[in-house]
Parts: structure tokens; sequence; C-alpha cells
């Protein structure tokens, strides 16, 4: 029914995440985004933006065409409304959902790559980018600490909200002590043992490979990418 178009980055893992807790049946199609086969022509007619994931829906409700679907925040949003799963009907619960879901599209997901980037990728340390992006992820990670003091899960129930920002919560990689967020640090333990997780990781270790740019080329078609690479 689904064919997602996917590698292991954490934005990838979001929708293996969320395939696997409920159950849908979906193809993988591997897309890897170190030797340039994002820019394949027939993945940009899936996803003009040069990004995974992808998916198309060969079931989409309005009985219609195959559907494709680019942007994590929107597959997630998209799924949780076919399926009826992972994303409140209730109005209220819902919205409380859906904003936590854009504050990780928006906020911790850029804010952690770009961490990641000066930190890992850069050819060269910059100190203050690396000082910026490691307390800007320090400050996020105090929000969720701090909302997650009184209920068990980022919006109440278990939802794409947590799907969203636990592939992003990666203390070892983002010069973060997690034992100064315990309630971030048990959350993470447990979303890390649900079954479906479990199992998505497993598909991201079976592929193996990774999304790290491992050499010069990689490097430049991560992160060498302009305007006229679109035109």
């Amino acid at each position: 029914m689904i064919d997602l178009y996917y590698w292991p980055t954490p934005n990838g893992h979001k929708i293996t995440i969320f395939l696997e807790e409920t159950g849908i049946a979906y193809t993988l199609k591997p897309v890897n985004i170190n030797t340039g086969e994002q820019f394949a022509p027939a993945f940009l007619a899936i996803s003009p933006n040069n990004r995974i994931p992808a998916i198309v829906d060969h079931a989409p409700a309005d009985g219609g065409a195959p559907l494709s679907l680019f942007e994590s925040g929107a597959i997630l949003e998209y799924l949780g409304e076919k399926t009826k799963a992972l994303l409140p009907m209730e109005f209220r619960a819902r919205w409380s959902c859906l904003k936590w879901l854009y504050w990780q599209v928006g906020g911790l997901g850029p804010m952690a790559g770009q961490n990641h980037h000066f930190g890992r990728y850069a050819p060269e340390k910059i100190d203050y980018a690396i000082d910026r992006y490691v307390r800007e992820t320090g400050r996020l990670y105090a929000v969720l600490d701090r909302e997650l003091r009184e209920r068990e899960f980022i919006a109440g129930d278990y939802s794409i909200a947590d799907i969203a920002s636990y592939p992003w919560v990666l203390p070892e990689r983002q010069g973060q002590d997690i034992e100064e967020f315990p309630n971030l640090k048990r959350w993470k333990v447990a979303i890390g043992a649900r079954p479906a997780v479990v199992r998505a990781y497993a598909i991201a270790k079976a592929m193996g490979a990774g999304p790290v740019a491992l050499d010069d080329e990689a490097r430049r078609i991560l992160f060498g990418q302009g305007k006229d690479t679109v035109r």
C-alpha cells in the first residue's frame, strides 16, 4: 500500500517507526543519499526537494491515483489521518499533538542537524557555530524535559509528536549530558524499548549503511548543493 523512500537518518527513522507501530503494509525503497540517488529524476518526481523520506500511497482515501508526499512532518500527519492512529482525533488533544510535531520539524530537527554538521561534518571547526548549536540543542532538550515532568509522553498519550522527536534526541552526538534531563532520559528509554521502535532501527542496521558522509565526494553530494543543482 505504501512505498517508503528511505535512508537511515533521523527523519527516515520517524516513518519506519510509525509504519512498524501501526502495521501498515509498506515497501522499503532505499535512496542512498551518500551517492546522489536523491537526485534521480524518478525520485525528484516524488520528492522535488531531493530529500528523504518520501512516500507514495497507492490507496489514498479519495480513491484516486497514487499520492506522493515528502517532508517527514507532513507524512506523519497524513499517515495519522489515514490510520486514525497515533494522532488524536479529539479537538484539543489533536492540536496539542500537532503543535509539538511542528515544534520538532521547525526547531529540534533543524537545530540538532546544525549541531551535527558543525560538530562532525564541517571541514573546519568553527567554535562559535559549534557553541551556538550545542547550546540551542540543550535549550530544546530542557523544553522537552520540562514538558515531560507531568506526563509520560510529549502530548499526553504516545503519538506522532513522540515519534518525530525521538530520533533527534542523540545526546552522545549532540554535546549533551542526558543525566541533566531526567524526564527526557526516562522518555527516551521507554520509547527505545518499544517493539516497533526496535524493529525500525533493526531495519536500518540490516541495510548495513549509515547517513554519515565518509569521503569528500559524499560531503560534496550532501553539503555542496546550491541553486544550480535545482536549475
